[in-house]
């Protein structure tokens, strides 16, 4: 909270918000739903049914004095001193995407495609924007921005200047992006559920940025140069609120420009430009300092590190160096100069909070634990809460100054939980390439080891770049199941290809415009190590994973004969298949790369499909269609290949009811049971 001291939290299955002192404990109650129904049953408000309020989602105002919250599909506001509510909408029409002005005094939304805004005081509501509807959206991401750009779940599209007197707003225009239809099987009568969703080398939205004025006075439009060939990766403001900044990346995301456009002016400046011998990552917004200056993250060197900027765009030089990564930076103090940020200094499979100086001064680890540290730092940046893992032990919760100080255990782990399921401690090693490329590795051995036996091997892997699945964190869900299977005799085998390995920029580069052989060429290297262990089956093994990992697993078992069985769960089975700003930002447009889209599919190998091969997939996935799988298993028919197949119908990218889930795992351990 602003105080820098206290904290909201809401125990699981509480309806009591509580606002708690961080470094004591001392919890006082903030807002109960049964306060919150009971102001709700005012006559005049006219809340339909007051009993189904629930404290789920909400906006904390400025000031801290109100929450915003959604209820029947309209907002209303609730004092939390006087304990009363007012309604701030009243529409059929839904409101989403509310937020406070930075002032406190309005609430911004966007309904039927269009932005507004309402005035708290009186409930004035203005319409701000007027072209929305259809395939026009002002304010609103659409699925392919909020998945591939600004973050998963991500779909507000708008933002508000410090001064509370201007919107910024991302416009999209769909009309030009194929339609992609979804069938439900499960009415009598099937539905469909159409979305605007383009495949690699099909035209992207048109994306363009407007500011309008809480006046509701005319939009005015940033000109970004050609639409189509135009991604607005990132946009937000100036600290003075006199601009709106930027950045702008062409299609195939070789390079990304960060741009400052003057209101006074109307004229946009260039700050900066990232160039390189492949894509260029989206690595967030530049962090203003109150000298002006700016400090900018950059994979620049081919590894991931801060820079420091005047406010002009000229660079004053690096903060961090070396061959690690910068993750996340947290906070700058102003008095000391000091800075906080997450990074894997200590080794790829670790994340730890370190501190440093703006003049790229010694780098001095803050967290203490051995492990993964992910921190959530108060404005003052005195406190920040810890949650930590490694591979053993589920998440901690706990309270921490700046000098890393453990002043209070929010949280603990519940290790004794897991005690008597008879889990085996991984175990991390480094497996060397055929060129000398080192991967990180981590073997589960079964419970009651023998290296006398010889012990079959179900490998995981992901393999898309940048994404390690060898971490010193506690890996959940899919933990426990492969504990499960060592639990069952076998040796379960996790190794990161190079452009997985989060080993920096550099290590995934080399898959540019070749999605597949490399990454198939370091997972047989790490086998061949392992293959060489005497205890290890090299007749049995099985490969698994989801995703890009269901890519790899089939592409395993089309382009490999050294797999005996293979589970690939929602794959791509060919990249043209998949959307345009992922795949072109590795791929290239198909027109311009057709080799490397041969090479790299699934479907143009299905005649040679070796090993039996498990293909999953959820129904009414929007994201990795299912179209993948049945072209697949098309192809594979017409090429006299056998294979199973199960779909998960209503589910979508991943499985998450309960009952499919528990058929879900068990439908992958009867299989591998049955032929590894």
């Amino acid at each position: 909270m602003r105080d820098g001291r206290h904290y909201l939290h809401q125990a699981r299955k509480s309806s009591t918000l509580f606002k708690t002192d961080a470094v004591t404990g001392n919890a006082e109650p903030l807002l109960d739903e049964a306060r919150l129904r009971k102001a709700l049953s005012d006559p005049g408000l006219d809340a339909a049914d007051p009993e189904s309020a629930a404290l789920r989602r909400f906006r904390l105002s400025p000031g801290e004095e109100a929450i915003l919250f959604r209820h029947s599909g309209d907002l209303f506001l609730y004092d939390l001193e006087s304990g009363t509510a007012s309604r701030l909408t009243r529409s059929s029409k839904r409101e989403e995407l509310a937020e406070f002005s930075p002032d406190g005094r309005l609430v911004s939304f966007v309904r039927d495609q269009d932005l507004y805004i309402v005035r708290i005081e009186n409930g004035l509501e203005l319409r701000l924007t007027q072209d929305g509807g259809g395939e026009l959206s002002n304010g609103k991401l659409n699925w392919l921005y909020q998945e591939e750009l600004y973050g998963r779940g991500n779909f507000k599209g708008y933002w508000w200047s410090p001064d509370s007197s201007h919107l910024a707003f991302l416009q999209l225009d769909d009309s030009p992006v194929p339609a992609f239809t979804l069938l439900d099987y499960e009415p009598l009568y099937p539905s469909t559920r159409t979305t605007r969703y383009p495949k690699a080398g099909d035209p992207n939205p048109r994306a363009r940025i407007g500011v309008v004025p809480v006046s509701g006075k005319e939009v005015r439009w940033i000109d970004n140069g050609p639409a189509d060939d135009l991604l607005v990766v990132r946009a937000g403001w100036s600290p003075d609120g006199a601009a709106v900044i930027f950045q702008e990346q062409n299609r195939i995301q070789t390079r990304l420009d960060l741009k400052l456009y003057r209101l006074s002016s109307r004229s946009t400046t260039t700050l900066l430009r990232e160039e390189g011998p492949a894509w260029i990552d989206v690595l967030g917004e530049p962090h203003w300092l109150t000298d002006g200056s700016f400090l900018w993250m950059s994979d620049r060197t081919g590894w991931r590190h801060l820079y420091r900027y005047r406010s002009d765009g000229s660079l004053i030089g690096p903060v961090t160096s070396g061959e690690w990564n910068v993750h996340e930076l947290h906070h700058h103090s102003p008095e000391s100069g000091m800075i906080y940020f997450t990074a894997d200094r200590d080794g790829p499979g670790e994340r730890h909070l370190y501190r440093s100086n703006l003049n790229g001064g010694p780098v001095v680890r803050v967290s203490r634990e051995p492990g993964t540290h992910r921190s959530r730092w108060n404005d003052q940046g005195s406190l920040y809460l810890d949650t930590w893992s490694d591979i053993d032990t589920p998440p901690r919760l706990s309270v921490h100054d700046a000098t890393g100080t453990l002043l209070r255990e929010i949280h603990p782990s519940r290790r004794e939980n897991l005690d008597r399921f008879r889990l085996s401690s991984p175990r991390f090693l480094q497996v060397s390439t055929r060129d000398g490329f080192v991967m990180e590795a981590m073997m589960i051995l079964p419970h009651d080891f023998d290296p006398a036996r010889k012990y079959p091997v179900l490998a995981y892997v992901y393999g898309g770049p940048g994404l390690p699945r060898v971490r010193r964190r506690w890996g959940g869900t899919n933990h426990l199941w492969h504990q499960l299977m060592a639990q069952e005799g076998y040796l379960v085998w996790v190794c990161d290809n190079r452009s997985a390995s989060g080993k920096g920029a550099v290590s995934a580069w080399p898959v540019y415009r070749n999605f597949g052989s490399q990454e198939l060429r370091d997972l047989e290297d790490g086998l061949k190590w392992l293959r060489e262990r005497p205890y290890v089956d090299s007749d049995r093994i099985g490969i698994w994973g989801w995703s890009f990992g269901g890519y790899l697993a089939s592409f395993a078992l089309t382009h490999s004969g050294g797999f005996r069985i293979g589970i690939a769960g929602a794959p791509v089975t060919d990249w043209r298949l998949y959307d345009t700003i992922y795949t072109e930002r590795y791929m290239g447009l198909p027109q311009d790369n057709p080799e490397g889209y041969r090479k790299s599919s699934v479907l143009e190998a299905a005649g040679d499909l070796k090993g039996k091969l498990l293909l999953i997939h959820g129904g009414l996935d929007d994201n990795v269609h299912l179209q993948n799988t049945l072209r697949l298993a098309h192809r594979l028919q017409e090429k006299g290949k056998d294979f199973q197949m199960m779909i998960y119908p209503r589910a979508r990218h991943g499985v998450r009811d309960p009952e499919q889930v528990h058929h879900l795992r068990s439908l992958m351990t009867r299989f591998i049971l049955d032929n590894l």
